[in-house]
């Protein structure tokens, strides 16, 4: 087959779903679902980051992230969102490496997430969880997302890495700027990137040498800083991952956090459900999960010409995995846009990557999921939205800015 051949028998696909209105007018659901049904893997020629491949199924989504190889992560080759890094702004993390890079510096923090020390982290994230909503006016109006998802994450963070709450401004500002995917590459736009970043590192790299002079422990910091793997990276590479783990702690936790309260107005019956039986609440924390979709895609690269979904693609090509559109899928989730806590295989999101990428604390995000469900049924009260949202046009992460709520006590 000529290349001519293999471009003509390209599914074109009719949407570009990296259009930031798309989810800042929350009406992405549509594209994807035809696109589900109709191609699920296609190509768009052009598009503000360029050309680039989607797939848009669970199975298939699930069969790119299982096979690393062929599929690489690696900012050498684009790294893992739409954007594309090269020459001096790279950023190379240890989710934007493969084997074997990936898999050392990977087993230095995962420790840090295991199911020992989240039974230890759960008192406290009860005890601060318990404080701020002891703070939160009742029946008056307030914005969740800032008051309650932003503030209860950057707080996990700052017990993580033994960060100043006083700074708490500080650790959100580089939050929201390592997350910010965007055509804009400018210089202008990227000289503000960096400029953020490295106050991050300064910041970091003080707390670095704290750990450097205590003995070895369990903390994450700690367990970098005294790692073969990890302790002496290039400055670069030590920004790039401390953005990962900072972004990794907060977006997809306070996307969920949000999309709990927004689920709860749109599915009443669903907050009834839970009330009536706390038991669910577990698994309603991995139906919130799939349903939000709180990281929209991930991306890869090929290394060498490939099939996907009857589409021959050739080495060297973009290739998008939208989590938003895979989480919908109707084949493994019936009725997928509705909120359903009794779902028997919620679990089965793919909202923290699969494979060799799963994401480490997917454990403490459900765990501050669960801790949060169970504070709002503590208190009998209902939070229910009391003025329009709105959306992030990011199509990296599927944010909820703003939302005006008010919790209103039950009976």
């Amino acid at each position: 087959m000529t290349n001519s051949d293999v471009l003509e028998k390209r599914a074109i696909t009719p949407f570009d779903v990296s259009e930031g209105a798309l989810y800042s007018e929350n009406r992405w659901q549509e594209p994807f679902a035809q696109l589900r049904r109709e191609m699920p893997v296609s190509y768009l020629p052009d598009s503000p980051y360029g050309p680039y491949w989607s797939v848009v199924t669970h199975d298939l989504v699930q069969k790119v992230e299982l096979d690393p190889k062929a599929y690489s992560s690696s900012y050498e080759h684009g790294g893992i969102t739409i954007t594309d890094s090269s020459g001096e702004y790279e950023f190379p993390n240890f989710i934007a490496m493969d084997a074997p890079t990936h898999t050392a510096q990977r087993k230095v923090v995962q420790p840090s997430f295991n199911p020992s020390e989240m039974l230890a982290r759960e008192p406290e994230i009860r005890e601060r969880t318990k404080e701020l909503f002891d703070a939160l006016p009742v029946g008056g109006t307030f914005d969740w997302v800032e008051e309650v998802s932003v503030k209860l994450t950057i707080g996990m963070l700052c017990v993580l890495f033994d960060f100043p709450w006083e700074q708490w401004r500080d650790m959100k500002r580089w939050s929201d700027t390592a997350s910010d995917v965007s055509p804009d590459q400018s210089e202008e736009r990227m000289q503000k990137f960096f400029a953020e970043m490295y106050q991050m590192l300064g910041k970091f790299d003080e707390l670095f040498e704290q750990e450097r002079k205590q003995p070895p422990n369990d903390k994450i910091l700690n367990r970098i800083i005294h790692s073969e793997a990890m302790g002496n990276m290039p400055e670069l590479e030590r920004l790039a991952n401390i953005a990962l783990l900072i972004v990794g702690g907060n977006d997809t936790t306070r996307n969920s956090m949000s999309g709990f309260v927004r689920a709860c107005n749109l599915f009443p019956d669903q907050f009834e459900l839970l009330r009536n039986d706390p038991s669910l609440v577990a698994n309603a924390a991995q139906e919130i999960i799939r349903w939000q979709s709180p990281v929209t895609h991930m991306r890869r690269t090929t290394t060498r010409e490939t099939e996907l979904g009857g589409q021959i693609i050739p080495a060297g090509e973009k290739i998008i995995l939208w989590y938003i559109s895979a989480n919908r899928d109707e084949t493994l989730f019936p009725n997928p846009d509705v909120v359903d806590f009794t779902r028997e295989n919620a679990r089965r999101h793919i909202s923290f990557g699969h494979g060799v990428h799963r994401c480490v604390g997917a454990r403490l995000a459900e765990m501050q999921l669960a801790v949060l469900f169970e504070e709002i049924l503590g208190r009998n009260v209902r939070v229910e939205q009391d003025g329009p949202l709105t959306y992030s046009g990011s199509c990296f992460l599927h944010e909820i800015d703003h939302m005006p709520v008010k919790m209103v006590p039950i009976g």
